[in-house]
C-alpha cells in the first residue's frame, strides 16, 4: 500500500492533492503529528484512569488531578530545551520523591519499613495481583505515583519520540493489567492508543501526505471490531451461553450467596439476581448461638469493596476487645473442602486446628491452605458484653486509624445519602442510637429479595432513592455507608447465620446461610454487630430452597443430624447471642425520612435500569444504556469505517448516487445547469461522457431521448442567456428526475 510524499520543502499540510478523510480534519499543524500525540494521550490516559479511580475511593481526585496537571505542564515546558538525559533525571526525581512521601504516610517508621523489606514486599505483591485498592494508604500511593510516567511519557511525546513514549504508557498500564485494577476497556483503549501513536507517529517521521492516516484508522478501527467480536464468542469470552465481554453489556447476573460473599476473597463486586446453594458447609459445637464470622471489609468503591492489608502467620493470642468481653468456645468440623475458618467475632485463642492458620488485617482467621472434609479446629472467642446502655454512653472518641480506615466514602458518593441518614436518624443523640434507627429503617422500608437488577450507579445511593428490594449484600452496603456519611466508623462484614439447631450446642450451616451484615465501632469497647437485612423473609426464603434441593433429590443438602431433626430449641439460651438484642427506644423519624418528594424511592423500581423509554413511560423505542467506553470504541469504529469507505472509493460513489437523485434547489439558473450535469453524469456511466470543446447540442444528438433535448433548450436558455423562469427550472429539474430514473440509451 502506497503512502505517499510530501512536497518537498513544506513542512506541515501538503501543497494540493488529496488530504485523505483523516488527513483533511482541522487539526492545525502537522495533522499527522496531533494524531501521534493524540494516541499518546489516549494511551496515557489509561492507567491515569485507573489512578482516577482509586483516588476516588480511597484518596483526593482534585489533588491528583493537580499532580497531573504540574506533570504535563514540567514535560511541556522542559521538552522546549531540556535535553533526554536531564529530563530522565527529572523523572527519576520524582520516582524517589513520589516514594518518599508515601513512606512518610505509613504507620510505622521508616527502619522498621527497611527491616521488613515492607516496599519491596510491596511491589512484588503489586506485581503478582495485588489490587492496588488493597494498600491501605492507597489514596497517597496514586498521587506518589502518577506523577513521574505522565512526565516522561509527555516529554517524549513533545520531542516526537512516539515509540519511547508509548513505552513508558504502556508499561505503567501493564502494571495495572497486572494488578488486575485495568478493567478490559481501559486495556483496549491503551492499545488503541499505543497503535495510533506508533502509526501516526511512523507517518510523521517519514512526511507521508496526510492521505495515508486513513490506512492507521482502518487498522485501529478493526483492532476495535475484532476484540468486540471475540469477546462475545462463547469459546474465548469464557461464557458458556454467549455472555457478555469486557465492552458489551451484561454480566453481574448469576452465582449463589455464598460465591459472591465468602468466596469473594479480597474484593466483592456487588451482583444483580442471585441464587441459594443448599449444600452443607460445616457443622458447630459453640457454648452460643451466634453469626460465624469469617471476614470483613473497610473500604467501599461504590461498586463493591476491597479488604486492604494483608495477613500474616498467627503466632500466640489475638488480642480481646477493648472493653467487656465474654468467652465463646466454638468446635467446627468442615463438611467438604473449606478456604475459610469462621469463628465468632473476635477470635482470640486457636486451641486446635488440622490446618496451619492465618491472621487477616482486621484480626479475622484464614487457614492457610484449605480445609478438607472432615478436618476441624476449636477457638475461643472474647464477645463484647456491654449493654445498650453502655454503648450510648460510648461516646465517639475514635482513634484515628479507625477513623480514616472505617469513614471512608468514595468522593463521588451523591450527598443525598448524607443528607437522608441526617434527616432519619435527626431524633437519635448519640452512634448507637443512630446505627439502631438506620438498621431498623432499612428493615421496614425495604423488601427482602433474591431477584433484583444490579444498579449501575452507587449502590447505597441507588437502594435508597431507586430500590425498593434487595438482599443482604444491599442492606448492609447502604447501613454501612449511611453510618459514615455520618462519622461512625462501620465496616462490611460476611459469615454465616447460626444456620438449623440439631442439638443444645450444636448448629448446622449451609451455603444459604452465607450473609452479610455490618459492625460499628465503639471507643473502649470494639466492634459490634448489627443486621438490617429483615430476618422473617430471608429464613422463609432459606427454608424453601431446602425444600425444593430434598424434593429434588440433590447432594449435600442434609447430614444425618438434619435428616431426622426432631430438635426443638428452649427459651434458656435463645437470647445468647448479641449485646445488642432488643428493640431500640429511639424511632427514625418517619416525617421526615419517607416525605414524598424528589428523593423518595420510584415506586415499583428494582433497581438502576438498563434501558430507558422515549416517553419515560412504558413501551417505546428502548435506548441501549451505553457506557463512555462503548461510545469511545463506537466513534473511533465509525472514523476507522469512513477512512475505509474513503480509501475504497465508497465515499466518492455514496456522494454521487445522492447528488444524483437530490437536487436541492437555490435559483432558476443554477438549477437549470445542475439539472443539465446530473443528464452529462447519467451519458457518462452510459459510455457516452461529453467531450472537451463539444457544445451541448452535439453531445445530445447521441442521447436517444427526447426529454433528453428539451432539457437541452432549457440549458442552453440558462447558460448562454441567462433568461429562465422558475417554472422553465421546475420543467429541468422533473425531466433530469425522469432521466436519472430511466438512464436513457445512446449511440
Amino acid at each position: 500500500m502506497s503512502t505517499g510524499s510530501r512536497t518537498s520543502g513544506t513542512t506541515g499540510g501538503t501543497t494540493g492533492g488529496d488530504r485523505g478523510f483523516l488527513g483533511s480534519l482541522p487539526l492545525g499543524g502537522d495533522p499527522l503529528r496531533m494524531l501521534a500525540i493524540g494516541g499518546v494521550a489516549l494511551l496515557l490516559a489509561a492507567p491515569l484512569s485507573v489512578l482516577w479511580s482509586v483516588s476516588n475511593v480511597a484518596g483526593d481526585p482534585a489533588v491528583l488531578a493537580a499532580v497531573v496537571a504540574g506533570a504535563v505542564l514540567a514535560a511541556t515546558v522542559f521538552a522546549r530545551f531540556l535535553a533526554l538525559t536531564p529530563a530522565l533525571f527529572v523523572a527519576a526525581a520524582m520516582v524517589v520523591g513520589g516514594g518518599y512521601l508515601y513512606v512518610q504516610t505509613l504507620p510505622f517508621s521508616v527502619e522498621v519499613l527497611l527491616e521488613q523489606a515492607t516496599l519491596v514486599e510491596d511491589t512484588i505483591a503489586l506485581l503478582t495481583g495485588l489490587s492496588v485498592f488493597r494498600i491501605v494508604n492507597a489514596g497517597v500511593w496514586v498521587q506518589a505515583a502518577a506523577p513521574a510516567p505522565t512526565f516522561l511519557a509527555w516529554y517524549l511525546t513533545l520531542r516526537r519520540r512516539y515509540d519511547a513514549a508509548v513505552v513508558v504508557a504502556g508499561a505503567t498500564l501493564g502494571l495495572f493489567v497486572l494488578t488486575g485494577d485495568a478493567a478490559a476497556p481501559t486495556v483496549l483503549f491503551g492499545v488503541v492508543g499505543a497503535a495510533a501513536a506508533v502509526g501516526f507517529g511512523d507517518l510523521a517521521s517519514r512526511e507521508a501526505a496526510p492521505s495515508a492516516a486513513d490506512a492507521v484508522a482502518v487498522v485501529v478501527a478493526t483492532m476495535i471490531v475484532v476484540s468486540l467480536t471475540l469477546s462475545v464468542i462463547p469459546a474465548v469470552a469464557g461464557s458458556g451461553g454467549g455472555g457478555s465481554g469486557p465492552v458489551l453489556p451484561g454480566g453481574g447476573e448469576g452465582g449463589t450467596v455464598e460465591a459472591s460473599l465468602i468466596n469473594a476473597g479480597d474484593e466483592i463486586g456487588i451482583l444483580g439476581s442471585i441464587s441459594l446453594s443448599p449444600r452443607v458447609r460445616f457443622t458447630v459445637t459453640s457454648e452460643a448461638r451466634s453469626y460465624w464470622r469469617v471476614g470483613s471489609y473497610d473500604r467501599y468503591t461504590g461498586q463493591g469493596w476491597v479488604r486492604t492489608g494483608t495477613d500474616r502467620p498467627l503466632e500466640g493470642d489475638l488480642p480481646t476487645p477493648p472493653g467487656q468481653s465474654r468467652p465463646v468456645v466454638q468446635t467446627f468440623d468442615a463438611y467438604g473442602d473449606l478456604t475459610i475458618m469462621p469463628a465468632v467475632w473476635k477470635p482470640h485463642e486457636v486451641r486446635s486446628a488440622d490446618v496451619g492458620v492465618r491472621v487477616t488485617a482486621e484480626g479475622g482467621l484464614q487457614p492457610d491452605g484449605s480445609l478438607s472434609n472432615g478436618d476441624g479446629y476449636t477457638v475461643e472467642s472474647r464477645v463484647v458484653s456491654a449493654s445498650p446502655g453502655e454503648l450510648r454512653e460510648a461516646g465517639t472518641d475514635y482513634p484515628d486509624g479507625v477513623v480514616n480506615r472505617y469513614t471512608q466514602l468514595p468522593a463521588n458518593q451523591p450527598e443525598r445519602v448524607a443528607d437522608r441518614t441526617a434527616r432519619i436518624t435527626a431524633n437519635a443523640g448519640n452512634p448507637y442510637d443512630t446505627a439502631r434507627v438506620v438498621e431498623q429503617w432499612l428493615e421496614n422500608n425495604r423488601e427482602y429479595s433474591l431477584d433484583v437488577d444490579r444498579p449501575d450507579g452507587n449502590i447505597a445511593d441507588a437502594f435508597l432513592f431507586e430500590m425498593e428490594a434487595g438482599y443482604c449484600t444491599y442492606y448492609a452496603t447502604t447501613m454501612v455507608s449511611m453510618l459514615r456519611t455520618q462519622g461512625i466508623p462501620a465496616r462490611l462484614v460476611v459469615g454465616y447465620t447460626p444456620g438449623e439447631r440439631v442439638a443444645q450446642d450444636t448448629w448446622v450451616a449451609r451455603g444459604l446461610d452465607s450473609h452479610a451484615w455490618v459492625e460499628v465501632y465503639f471507643p473502649d469497647t470494639g466492634w459490634v454487630r448489627f443486621d438490617p437485612t429483615p430476618s422473617g423473609p430471608r429464613e422463609a426464603a432459606e427454608r424453601s430452597r431446602i425444600e425444593d434441593a430434598r424434593g429434588e433429590g440433590e447432594s449435600d443438602v442434609d447430614v444425618p443430624e438434619t435428616a431426622n431433626n426432631t430438635f426443638t430449641s428452649t427459651p434458656s439460651v435463645s437470647g445468647f447471642e448479641t449485646p445488642v438484642s432488643g428493640p431500640s427506644d429511639v424511632n427514625p423519624n418517619l416525617e421526615e425520612g419517607l416525605a414524598q418528594g424528589p428523593e423518595s424511592p420510584i415506586s415499583g423500581a428494582a433497581g438502576g435500569g438498563g434501558v430507558a423509554t422515549t416517553d419515560g413511560g412504558s413501551g417505546g423505542i428502548e435506548i441501549p444504556d451505553l457506557t463512555r467506553e462503548q461510545m469511545g470504541f463506537g466513534l473511533v469504529v465509525l472514523v476507522g469505517a469512513a477512512a475505509a469507505a474513503r480509501r475504497s472509493g465508497l465515499t466518492t460513489r455514496a456522494y454521487r448516487e445522492v447528488w444524483l437523485r437530490y437536487q436541492p434547489r437555490t435559483d432558476p439558473k443554477r438549477d437549470v445547469e445542475r439539472a443539465f450535469e446530473r443528464l452529462e453524469y447519467v451519458a457518462a456511466r452510459r459510455g457516452r461522457p461529453r467531450r472537451p470543446g463539444e457544445t451541448p447540442r452535439q453531445f445530445l444528438e447521441d442521447v436517444m431521448d427526447r426529454r433528453a433535448g428539451r432539457l437541452g433548450e432549457l440549458y442552453e436558455r440558462a447558460h448562454y442567456a441567462g433568461d429562465v423562469t422558475a417554472a422553465e427550472a421546475d420543467e429541468a429539474v422533473e425531466l433530469a428526475d425522469a432521466l436519472v430514473s430511466d438512464r436513457p440509451g445512446v449511440k
